[in-house]
C-alpha cells in the first residue's frame, strides 16, 4: 500500500477527531499539530510491519 487517507473533523467536546478511510483507525487530539502526530502513530501501530505500512498519509477536512 502506498496511501492512507485519514478524514479529520472538529469534535463536538472540542479538538479534532481522525479517521482513517477504508481502515479500523481512529485518533483524536486537542489541536491540528497534535493530532497529526497521534495520526502517525495510529499508523505506526495498526501497520506494525514497517514493509506494509503506508508511504503516503493524506488528512482530509
Amino acid at each position: 500500500m502506498i496511501e492512507i487517507v485519514f478524514l479529520v473533523e472538529d469534535d463536538p467536546d472540542g479538538g479534532y477527531t481522525a479517521s482513517a478511510l477504508g481502515y479500523s483507525i481512529f485518533t483524536q487530539a486537542d489541536d491540528l499539530a497534535s493530532l497529526q502526530i497521534m495520526i502517525h502513530d495510529a499508523v505506526d501501530c495498526h501497520f506494525s510491519d514497517e514493509n506494509n505500512r503506508p508511504e503516503i498519509i493524506r488528512y482530509s477536512k
